[in-house]
């Protein structure tokens, strides 16, 4: 029974698509796994409902209120609980750290996106405070483009941070990964070889995120 929370207040960092991928992730290896979409766009949601293949339970909440008192309940329910959090750091994003094992926040590497990462780890480092240590803090950087100096820039700056464990694993942008969301599917049902360069980025990724928990 762990909290898994995808939180940063910038869109267009993968944060959803992240979210959909791990939860589906986990379920193909077995595990009980439910998905709370807490974001307003309900992207996330949306997507696991209109796969044929795979029937994930998913739930929308969005009032602080309902997640502090909810989560406790949904995590008891299954394996994983994985939340897609909201845009904006905002009540809702705290009402989730206070409740989560583990927060992950997905980066662009970029110098908005540093700041909007750096922005989440702070309020993560206040949950922290309160709960004393809960939740652990990751970061990954996410829809990057190989060989960039932003890319070596970024791995750079992030590695020097001790306020959150820097993932290994890259993210690189695919249009196969764009493509998943329209074709009501994840990047494992996909054919073609960036598909599946994809797919291994992403299972070494959460293979990384589960470690942090073990």
């Amino acid at each position: 029974m762990t909290v898994i929370a995808l939180v940063n207040q910038k869109g267009g960092c993968s944060k959803s698509t992240s979210a959909v991928h791990l939860t589906c992730w986990l379920s193909r290896k077995g595990h009980k796994v439910h998905l709370l979409d807490a974001d307003a766009q309900r992207s996330s949601s949306i997507w696991l409902q209109s796969m044929d293949d795979i029937k994930i339970p998913t739930t929308v909440l969005q009032s602080p209120d309902d997640l502090l008192e909810q989560i406790p309940e949904l995590a008891a329910q299954c394996d994983h609980l994985i939340i897609d959090g909201p845009a904006g750091l905002s009540e809702a994003s705290r009402a989730i750290l206070f409740r989560a094992d583990l927060a992950v926040v997905p980066c662009q590497p970029t110098g908005l996106d540093l700041q909007s990462a750096s922005d989440a780890v702070r309020l993560i480092r206040q949950a922290q405070s309160v709960r004393g240590g809960a939740p652990q803090a990751a970061i990954f950087i996410s829809r990057a483009v190989k060989g960039t100096k932003l890319l070596g820039e970024a791995i750079a700056l992030l590695s020097k941070s001790k306020e959150a464990t820097v993932l290994k694993t890259v993210i690189h942008q695919k249009q196969a990964i764009a493509d998943t969301f329209g074709q009501a599917a994840t990047i494992w049902d996909l054919p073609g070889r960036q598909a599946a360069e994809s797919a291994r980025e992403y299972e070494r990724l959460f293979k990384e995120i589960l470690g942090m928990l073990s």
